[in-house]
């Protein structure tokens, strides 16, 4: 069976129950919301989201039989105190049915990657995995890593644990297949070999220095090696290499040796023996201190493609078996499975979510728990690792906590600050200028809450700080005013830190005033006298007071730490902005001129500005330029 639509394709099965009234969490009206659900509720498989007053998801749960599972939240003597918050706060229902339990499973994991409720566990992970895609839509195939959805035609080879795995797994691939890298414009546009060709990472098909069926055989090659079959690769390298020397081509023999050795390189990289398992997926999960880590190690065709910890959120009075359940229905929401997912304990409903997932693939899906063997051994090595990054992570809580409580004292907050937004500009002489925001917490930087602000009302003078720092705060509050009045969704900051001095603090603080928003404290950073260079840098504060720390002052590292990655951010989101511009041309807007012309024009004057400066004779000129394409051009350029 396909994975289930997309839950906005459920309307016709789909009925949302409220009851209107008390604004407090009271324990009875939820119940009541809930009974009043009860009295058409079907017993047949689907999913539930259960909402507050404002129609903000708190839970998301799937069922065999709908009224059953439901039915239970009504016993709150039974509830965990987890649950029965919930259910005092449960003010609506949105039940949407299914054709089976399977199906409920993965529509339940796609719900709750769509809402992050607050009393699911949550895999607290956005980035999109790495993979290696082979692309097979051009005569001379192209390797490249790629993120996101599956649209180019070519085969995917991963997950991988992450970019930088990928990107040394290419570069020894392109050592030892010499397959080409570029683009497809690039590819058409060479008139002789580029440096890959040079350091031997190419065979330079581009230019014709290798034939149609000798690259097919190397492309053939990386598919049977990223397959698993690096043995069969690894025997043809060598006849090769000792075809070539006994035929006393020993430059060619040098090179196949160079093949090889990348070869071995990628095979000596392996941080656990996996080979003989084919396709995989192993996870291991450590518990303590009521924290949870997930390890999970991945392999493909054999080979380690390396491993990474996930720490799962909102695990409190969960059981660990369901923590896992959880996390696997989420983590397979976006990464395919492998065939075989080997873990330390059984996930809770094992057989429904192997069920499940291969009901996600179409192909037989196997969940095991090793006892014995190599297998065995695997686990054992995924559980070490499990505890190891468990303890990193504890450990590196504890320092986290105690800067934060340092951070109430130095700078006389209310409280330990959970969410901090920091606040950054970037532009060059006023062009292409944005605004960042990134966002940390006790656990660390919450990269899926970073933003960024395009500069855009006409009133904001390019190059004016002050006046782009105004344009974001009343941007951001604004819509924090309006969306969220109550502040109960947890997305208005504790503290505001602001990557300036005095001027930046009082123009923010001016934003804020104006808005009626008075109880947000906030912080400028200014560089020292010695321009920061030094680690002297100026707190200012809001009541005018201005605070150097000690320049070996843990407060003053997590500070900088803070400023230095907005400032990271809203360097590469202007760098992303600027190259974006580079490629648009005046060209672009004239009308009936499209990417052929546009080139042709290019072409034959050299830059955009020569062609505005064109006479209509030199226009005509132009090759695969009609007269009145020409006259097009000439008349918008010169009104």
């Amino acid at each position: 069976m396909s994975r289930p639509q997309s839950p906005d394709r459920f309307n016709e099965d789909q009925a949302t129950y409220a009851v209107r009234g008390a604004g407090q969490p009271d324990i009875d009206a939820g119940v009541e919301a809930i009974r009043n659900v009860l009295k058409t509720l079907p017993a047949r498989p689907g999913v539930y989201r259960m909402q507050d007053a404002r129609g903000d998801v708190l839970y998301v749960g799937k069922a065999r039989a709908l009224r059953n599972r439901v039915t239970n939240y009504t016993q709150v003597d039974r509830l965990p105190k987890r649950l029965q918050r919930m259910v005092a706060q449960t003010r609506s229902m949105t039940i949407v049915t299914t054709n089976n339990e399977a199906e409920a499973l993965l529509l339940e994991a796609q719900l709750i990657k769509r809402f992050r409720p607050a009393y699911n566990v949550l895999l607290r992970d956005d980035k999109s995995f790495p993979f290696i895609l082979l692309r097979e839509d051009h005569a001379f195939p192209r390797i490249q890593k790629h993120r996101g959805a599956r649209k180019a035609k070519g085969r995917y080879y991963g997950p991988f644990a992450s970019a930088g795995s990928v990107t040394r797994t290419i570069n020894a691939l392109q050592k030892l297949f010499l397959l080409r890298s570029c683009t497809d414009s690039f590819f058409a546009n060479r008139s002789r070999p580029c440096l890959l060709y040079q350091i031997k990472r190419c065979s330079a098909p581009c230019v014709g220095r290798i034939e149609d069926a000798a690259y097919g055989e190397l492309v053939q090659d990386a598919q049977d090696f990223l397959g698993g079959k690096s043995t069969k690769v690894q025997q043809k390298l060598g006849q090769a290499m000792q075809a070539a020397s006994d035929a006393m081509d020993f430059e060619q023999a040098a090179v196949i040796r160079d093949r090889l050795k990348a070869l071995t390189f990628i095979q000596g990289s392996q941080a656990i023996n996996a080979e003989g398992l084919g396709d995989a997926d192993l996870f291991a999960l450590a518990s303590k201190n009521g924290a949870m880590c997930i390890q999970a190690f991945f392999i493909r065709g054999g080979q380690n493609w390396g491993h990474r910890s996930f720490f799962p959120v909102h695990t409190a009075e969960v059981a660990e078996d369901e923590v896992l359940a959880s996390f696997m229905a989420q983590f397979y929401e976006e990464v395919p499975p492998p065939r075989l997912i080997l873990a330390d304990r059984a996930p809770a409903e094992c057989d429904l979510m192997a069920e499940a997932l291969t009901e996600r693939i179409g192909v037989k899906v196997r969940i095991e728990v090793p006892q014995r063997g190599e297998r065995m051994k695997l686990i054992r090595q995924a559980q070490r690792n499990a505890v190891e990054a468990l303890d990193r992570r504890l450990a590196e809580s504890t320092t986290q906590t105690r800067v934060l409580n340092d951070m109430v004292d130095v700078f006389g907050l209310d409280g330990v600050p959970d969410r901090i937004e920091v606040y950054d500009n970037s532009h060059i002489q006023g062009t292409n200028a944005l605004g960042a925001m990134v966002v940390a917490g006790p656990e660390g930087f919450r990269k899926n809450a970073y933003r960024k602000f395009n500069i855009k009302r006409p009133e904001t003078i390019a190059g004016d700080d002050f006046g782009m720092m105004r344009e974001v705060f009343e941007r951001r509050f604004a819509r924090a005013k309006d969306e969220d009045p109550d502040r109960d969704s947890g997305e208005w900051p504790d503290l505001v830190l602001i990557d300036g001095g005095k001027g930046q603090l009082n123009a923010a603080r001016a934003v804020l005033e104006n808005l009626g928003i008075e109880d947000v404290c906030m912080i400028g950073i200014a560089k020292g006298p010695h321009h920061g260079r030094d680690g002297r840098e100026v707190f200012h504060l809001m009541d005018g007071r201005e605070i150097s720390l000690p320049v070996n002052d843990p407060v003053l590292f997590y500070m900088q730490r803070l400023r230095d990655e907005v400032h990271r951010f809203a360097i590469g989101a202007h760098r992303q902005k600027r190259s974006k511009a580079i490629t648009v041309s005046s060209l672009d807007e004239v009308p009936g001129i499209g990417p052929a012309r546009k080139k042709a024009l290019l072409m034959h004057f050299g830059t955009a500005k020569a062609v505005k400066g064109a006479t209509l004779e030199d226009l005509q000129k132009a090759p695969g330029v009609s007269t009145q394409v020409a006259q097009t051009v000439y008349d918008y350029f010169h009104g």
